[in-house]
């Protein structure tokens, strides 16, 4: 892989990583249909994309995410002071109950992984996910009530986007688009709805990143190609910058418009994916 190869791939990813289109639809197409996995290090390259995106969402939510760290503290005070009550607890402490929530239906997915990989070889069953992301998007508007606030969040509501993200792991299904939908049906606000999902991503890639670890540490050891390892920080740096502005532009659309140019724009890489697998059954 050339350096330029490792920055568009970390383009594609950093897009597609945020903004509703699904990034893992997005690289399963280009590996089918170019038939580039990386080379020998495919691992490596997946890990330092992921950690790219993570320190975006960093980057961007740094401010809420100091703030929920210091309310993980208050929080686990206040239960060891036996103050187990919702109303007894700040927006940001539920912020902190409301994620960790959403994030265990995460755990029994973390199986699913020899599912998702099969799928991922199908382009044409990844273009008929993209299309059902793209119908997801197009009602995500409709299904938007926007008359609960931050502090009447309940953790139903958490759950219910939780389980939701579970379906995300289809390549072809965006995760921000995913819970961001769910938020929105759940009555959020349409700023909260965004927030909750970007922070909510947060375990979701560390997590990837753990189940990897072992490997990549593996891998990592085996290859002193420090050139190569260059080429991937390349990819992952670009995933970083493209990250922060993708979410900074959808933060700005969910504001003033709505979903359905991303939802046109599914439909139709979904359209063309499918008779594209279609094609090459025959």
């Amino acid at each position: 892989m050339t350096i330029w190869e490792s920055i568009i791939y970390g383009i594609i990813q950093g897009l597609t990583e945020f903004l509703p289109v699904s990034s893992s639809g997005h690289l399963a197409l280009l590996q089918a249909i170019f038939g580039n996995d990386f080379g020998d290090n495919s691992l490596s390259f997946s890990v330092l994309l992921h950690l790219g995106t993570l320190l975006a969402v960093f980057i961007v939510y740094a401010k809420d995410i100091w703030e929920l760290i210091c309310s993980f503290f208050t929080l686990c005070g206040k239960l060891i002071h036996k103050k187990h009550k919702l109303s007894d607890f700040t927006v940001s402490e539920r912020m902190v109950i409301f994620v960790l929530i959403a994030t265990l239906p995460l755990i029994p997915a973390a199986l699913l992984d020899k599912l998702v990989a099969a799928i991922s070889g199908y382009v044409w069953a990844v273009g008929i996910i993209l299309i059902l992301n793209a119908v997801m998007l197009y009602m995500s508007d409709r299904l938007a009530k926007e008359n609960v606030y931050p502090e009447d969040v309940k953790p139903r509501n958490a759950l219910f986007v939780g389980i939701v993200q579970v379906f995300a792991i289809l390549p072809g299904l965006s995760r921000s688009g995913s819970t961001i939908t769910a938020g929105l049906s759940q009555g959020f606000r349409r700023e909260y709805a965004v927030k909750f999902s970007f922070i909510l991503s947060i375990p979701a890639i560390l997590g990837a990143c753990v189940l990897e670890l072992p490997d990549f540490i593996s891998e990592t050891a085996s290859n002193s190609d420090t050139a190569l390892f260059l080429t991937y920080l390349a990819g992952a740096l670009a995933a970083m910058i493209v990250g922060i502005l993708a979410i900074k532009l959808l933060i700005m659309i969910s504001k003033k418009s709505n979903f359905r140019v991303f939802s046109y724009y599914c439909g139709a890489v979904g359209a063309l994916a499918l008779v594209f697998g279609l094609i090459n059954l025959f």
